[in-house]
Formats: structure tokens, C-alpha cells, sequence
């Protein structure tokens, strides 16, 4: 699809708040409501626009764990993708699942309370994933830049 410099306004005023109402959405972006609402549908319709989420911060709710797990799988099983990602769906506290080409195979975004419960996490409920070849494991420390806009 392409962006014309109005989608591009919306589009940029949208990322900057998301929570505006539609009306002050277009006022913002200096088109009419009704434009605005059409613009919105039409990104919506072309997959430009997939949703909006809330944005959770999980530190405040007291997970004060982020680890990133790396994994590669024993690729001897035809089904070891499909088993692997099946099961780790069912983990609560894995966040978030991507899956990649290369060395790494799935990446699994893990959270927990403390390092007592991260440990407990990742002996009963990580290390049991099936086909498991190898893991790497990355602890976050901070987030320096987290951000879902792209240059408009």
C-alpha cells in the first residue's frame, strides 16, 4: 500500500498518542473527522493498522525479570518446531515467541518475579520443552530504545 503525506500524518500523530479519540486524532493531523475515520478504516482494511494494545509494564507489576532465551532445536524430528512452540505457549510466563533462520532457531521472551521464581521457570517449566539442542540465555538489563513507529 502506498502512504500518501495524510496517511502519513495520521499515522505519525497516532504513534505519538494512541489513546486520542478520533476527532482530536484528525485535528492533529489537519484533516477532517470524516476523512480521518476513512483513512483509519482504509489502513485497517490494507493490514496497515492491525489493532491497538495496551502497553504493559510488567516491572510495575512486580515481574522484575526479563530474560531472552535462544533457542536451537534437535532438528533430527520433523516435528520439533511445531512440538517445541505448542509447548511453549502453554508456559504463563513466556511473553512473547519469535522464530528465526540461522543458528537460532526460537527465541522465547521469558519474565518472572524475582531470580528464585525465574529459577523455578526455567528448571520446571523451560528445560522440559521437548527438542531442545541448545539455549542461550540473555538477561535484560535495561532497555535503552523501544519503539513500534517506523520513519514516516
Amino acid at each position: 500500500m502506498q502512504l500518501d503525506d495524510t496517511d502519513r500524518r495520521i499515522l505519525r500523530q497516532l504513534l505519538a498518542d494512541p489513546t486520542l479519540a478520533t476527532a482530536d486524532l484528525a485535528e492533529r493531523a489537519g484533516v477532517t473527522a470524516a476523512t480521518c475515520w476513512r483513512r483509519l478504516e482504509r489502513l485497517t482494511a490494507a493490514g496497515v493498522l492491525k489493532g491497538q494494545h495496551a502497553v504493559i509494564d510488567w516491572r510495575a507489576l512486580g515481574w522484575a525479570v526479563e530474560v531472552s532465551l535462544r533457542f536451537t532445536l534437535d532438528k533430527t524430528n520433523p516435528r520439533a518446531f511445531d512440538e517445541f512452540l505448542a509447548a511453549a505457549r502453554d508456559v504463563p510466563e513466556v511473553i512473547e515467541i519469535q522464530t528465526f533462520l540461522g543458528r537460532v532457531d526460537v527465541r522465547l521472551n521469558v519474565i518472572a518475579r524475582d531470580m528464585g521464581h525465574y529459577q523455578l521457570v526455567y528448571r520446571d517449566r523451560i528445560l522440559t520443552l521437548p527438542h531442545i539442542s541448545d539455549i542461550e540465555s540473555l538477561m535484560l538489563v535495561s532497555t535503552i530504545k523501544e519503539t513500534g513507529s517506523v520513519p514516516l
